[in-house]
């Protein structure tokens, strides 16, 4: 171009232009065809078969554990109760004081406890939760009914029935005029969601500190109909309640001579395993996908 008259320059340049607009546009138009044409030969050589199966997707479910928490917290929402959760590294005054356990209660040593310092500790019990909630609650406003699920810890050596964690559904009903009968009433149900309409309950004398009386629940392990003799019927013990001991009630400072309740404890873990029949509590926190997945909630 520098060597052309600088009159000529536009017309040529112009047409330089257009010469080179026009090879760039055959350029890509060529470079389309090719790709098209090695995309056609893949397509070719890779023929999907549409009819065959797709790859499942893989879906997360709920722990097992934690279908047992919330089938329980499902069915005691129903019947008008509160789920209140608290600390798991809890004060020895709501673990054990306001449970009518003092320091020297003999009691104590039916627990072996993780102490962090002479007043915290790891929780054994949900019971806390219940302490903290009753001295709080405002009876003027209505009764106070309430379950506490959690983890809870003790010094206890791993096998197949113990474990140095588990877990707890405690609940707690305050009103007037509570009776052992509204406990019995209630325990039924609860072992009806779990095990079925044709399994009944037994309640056995026992002790606990924090009621009185107090009592051991089994559940039948057979269904029970009209016909069944009592010496058929296979009990297995599944929880711990009782009536709220005065005392835990005036700690709190709810006035007993008004005011009674009861008070029961759930293990979601051993409720598990006599509902799926697991022998070993370890195998619920392996993690083990080929044990957990037999607990699908769709299966």
């Amino acid at each position: 171009m520098k060597d052309l008259p600088a009159d000529e320059r536009p017309e040529i340049g112009a047409l330089a232009n257009d010469v080179r607009n026009e090879l760039t546009d055959e350029i890509n138009k060529r470079q389309t065809e090719l790709e098209n044409a090695v995309m056609d030969a893949q397509l070719q050589a890779e023929t999907l078969d549409v009819t065959l199966p797709g790859q499942p997707a893989i879906q997360g479910q709920p722990h097992v554990l934690q279908q047992i928490i919330e089938s329980l917290e499902d069915q005691f929402i129903g019947m008008g109760y509160q789920i209140i959760e608290g600390p798991e590294v809890e004060q020895d005054k709501y673990n054990f004081e306001m449970m009518n356990l003092p320091k020297d209660h003999p009691a104590r040593d039916m627990q072996d406890t993780f102490y962090i310092s002479p007043e915290l500790l790891m929780r054994t019990q949900t019971s806390p939760v219940q302490a903290r909630t009753l001295e709080q609650h405002d009876f003027s406003k209505g009764p106070l009914k309430m379950i506490s699920p959690g983890r809870v810890y003790r010094r206890d050596t791993d096998d197949a029935t113990h474990s140095h964690q588990f877990h707890q559904v405690e609940g707690l009903v305050v009103d007037k005029h509570i009776t052992m009968g509204d406990l019995k009433g209630t325990l039924l149900a609860v072992a009806h969601q779990l095990f079925g309409e044709d399994h009944d309950i037994r309640l056995r004398p026992s002790y606990f500190p924090f009621t009185e009386p107090s009592v051991e629940v089994d559940v039948s392990w057979n269904a029970v109909t009209p016909d069944t003799k009592p010496e058929d019927i296979e009990w297995i013990e599944v929880l711990g309640a009782g009536m709220v001991h005065p005392n835990v009630l005036e700690m709190a400072g709810v006035d007993s001579s008004v005011y009674g309740g009861f008070a029961f404890g759930l293990g979601p873990d051993r409720f598990a395993m006599l509902k799926y029949g697991v022998e070993d509590i370890r195998n619920f926190y392996l993690n083990d996908v080929r044990f957990l997945k037999q607990f699908d909630q769709k299966g």
